[in-house]
C-alpha cells in the first residue's frame, strides 16, 4: 500500500490522532464530489423545510438554472457526448425527480379533497 507523508500543524495532527483508523475511509470520503451540486439539494431542503402546504407541492418545480442544467445534459446525452461524471450527474438529477414526484403523489389526496 503506498504511504504519504505530510506535514501539518500541532492542532491538526491532534485532530487526525483522534480520528485514529478511520482516516483513509474520511480521506476517500472527502475526495467524493456530489453529482449535483450542493445547492440542489439545499434547495429541495429549504422547500420541504418550509411546510409547504399541499398546492406549493404540487407547483414546486426546479430553479431556471436547474432546468437548463437538465437540458443540457439530456442534449448531450442524446447527442452520445456525455462524460462519466456528467452521466453520474444526469443519473442523481433523475433521482431526485423521483423522489419530488413522489412526495408530490402522496399530496394528490389533500389537493382534490
Amino acid at each position: 500500500m503506498p504511504r504519504i507523508t505530510l506535514e501539518v500543524s500541532e492542532e491538526l495532527s491532534q485532530q487526525l490522532a483522534q480520528v485514529g483508523d478511520r482516516l483513509p475511509e474520511l480521506l476517500a470520503l472527502s475526495l467524493q464530489q456530489p453529482a449535483v451540486p450542493a445547492q440542489v439539494y439545499r434547495y429541495i431542503l429549504d422547500f420541504l423545510a418550509s411546510n409547504p402546504t399541499p398546492e406549493q407541492i404540487a407547483e414546486f418545480k426546479p430553479t431556471p438554472e436547474m432546468q437548463e442544467r437538465l437540458r443540457t445534459l439530456l442534449t448531450r446525452s442524446n447527442a452520445g457526448e456525455l462524460t462519466p461524471t456528467e452521466l453520474q450527474e444526469l443519473d442523481e438529477y433523475e433521482r431526485i425527480e423521483h423522489l419530488v414526484v413522489m412526495i408530490k403523489a402522496g399530496n394528490l389526496s389533500y389537493l382534490t379533497s
